[in-house]
């Protein structure tokens, strides 16, 4: 079993209340608009960290995430990629490839906009974390934290904080 906190959109923000639950995580997910290679490091420094680059992402963090992170965390299918939309709504490219390509778990950002929703066409979860970050427009800032037990994802906790 892995315990995996999710986040995105940090734009360059990290706090100590959002260290204080990497520490709790075995990795700590991040699905884009890092805002700079400080945040890396000092996730970096507590647990793993996967991701992938966001519109906003310099070279620094291009250099060290890809555009779409493809892997398996136990026995999921993950797909991390920035923009992807949502179920019913998403864009072309990432349409396409889920016609082709099967994955249990799909995670976007960008949004800035909490979703979790069961893709009954693809037979997927959804998961955008909103923004953990303080720069945009939402009015909560939020992440999500899950543990993956072989083939099963199983407590999912939205955690929310007042900008």
């Amino acid at each position: 079993m892995k315990k995996i906190l999710l986040i995105s959109d940090t734009h360059g923000y990290i706090d100590d209340k959002i260290l204080s639950y990497c520490k709790s995580a075995d990795e700590v997910w991040h699905a884009g608009d890092i805002g700079n290679i400080e945040v890396v490091d000092k996730i970096k420094q507590l647990k793993p960290l996967k991701g992938v680059y966001g519109n906003i992402d310099n070279h620094l963090i291009r250099n060290q995430f890809p555009h779409d992170n493809k892997f398996k965390c136990e026995n999921i299918k993950v797909w991390i990629t920035h923009i992807g939309g949502y179920p019913g709504r998403y864009n072309r490219r990432v349409s396409d490839c889920l016609k082709s390509e099967k994955v249990d778990l799909f995670i976007c950002g960008h949004s800035h906009i909490l979703k979790v929703i069961n893709d009954k066409t693809h037979n997927l979860l959804h998961i955008n974390p909103g923004a953990i970050g303080k720069h945009g427009f939402h009015n909560k800032r939020t992440m999500v934290r899950f543990d993956i037990n072989g083939k099963k994802i199983e407590n999912l906790e939205i955690i929310e904080f007042n900008r």
